[in-house]
């Protein structure tokens, strides 16, 4: 007598296959993840959830401090703590995307190598995790928007765009999933990524536009360092949509919508290549 299963695992055949068909039916085990990256990040510590909000301010005192006040880089009419957080905490997000799915693999390889999911669920969780860390974040943002709007004058506004900053974070959490995703792959051979990682994401934060405006980049004749880089497009547009500072140019977001879409759609054929045979290499 023929039986049925409820459920037949079969080795993938498509480069490109996200099988959210199967993602759907393990969206339970989805949630758990993303609770436990919550949950367990600062468990048993003093502050908790807290460090969500001390990381981001005390990195901009920092910054203001020595970029603004001691290097006497001009902000324009944003108050120079404000366009410091705003570039901070959009930042935060894809470095947190892209450190922690880079690293996929290799942490998770006992859970890997003793039961079946799909491998896809641990890099979306880390990104929706992050979600959650920047929404926190956000609301410090606009909390410090409001003081200065409000009661310290400044001559602030958010831009008639601001319904599109949604879209900027998809775009985000695609390039940091994608690259995550690549390095991810590789790092099961080469180890040392780990740590070219870790160095190279805070060169990239200096010209990514985090700290230092387009504008002094231009004056010094160096644009060419943010031209190509999709996060330098993505920090920009976030300043000009939250703060209505800056500028965006239709180059720049056809280049940043394209390469995130490039970066998620390579990382996932990297990816579904790697875990195929990843835990005997590992």
């Amino acid at each position: 007598m023929q039986q049925k299963w409820l459920f037949v695992i079969t080795p993938k055949t498509k480069l490109i296959d996200l099988n959210l068909k199967e993602v759907w039916q393990y969206r339970d085990l989805l949630m758990l993840f993303v609770k436990r990256d919550v949950i367990t990040l600062y468990k048993q510590t003093i502050l908790g959830p807290l460090w969500y909000l001390i990381q981001p301010l005390f990195t901009s005192v920092i910054f203001t401090l020595v970029f603004n006040n001691v290097a006497g880089i001009q902000t324009g009419v944003i108050p120079p703590f404000l366009f410091n957080l705003a570039g901070i905490t959009t930042w935060n997000y894809f470095k947190e995307c892209l450190t922690a799915t880079s690293d996929t693999f290799k942490k998770n390889e006992q859970i890997f190598g003793k039961v079946y999911f799909p491998r896809i669920i641990m890099p979306m969780s880390i990104v929706l995790s992050n979600l959650l860390k920047f929404g926190i974040q956000l609301l410090i943002l606009i909390a410090f928007y409001l003081y200065y709007a409000l009661y310290a004058g400044a001559a602030i506004r958010p831009s008639e765009y601001l319904f599109l900053f949604p879209v900027l974070v998809l775009c985000m959490g695609m390039l940091g999933l994608g690259l995550g995703m690549i390095i991810s792959s590789m790092v099961t051979k080469y180890r040392d990524l780990t740590f070219l990682v870790s160095f190279g994401i805070q060169l990239l934060m200096y010209i990514s536009l985090v700290v230092i405006p387009l504008s002094l980049f231009q004056e010094k004749g160096v644009e060419w360092l943010v031209m190509y880089n999709p996060m330098g497009y993505i920090i920009e547009m976030a300043r000009f949509l939250l703060l209505n500072e800056g500028n965006i140019s239709q180059f720049g977001v056809i280049y940043t919508i394209v390469s995130s879409i490039l970066a998620l759609l390579f990382g996932i054929v990297i990816f579904n290549k790697t875990e195929k045979t990843f835990i005997d290499t590992i």
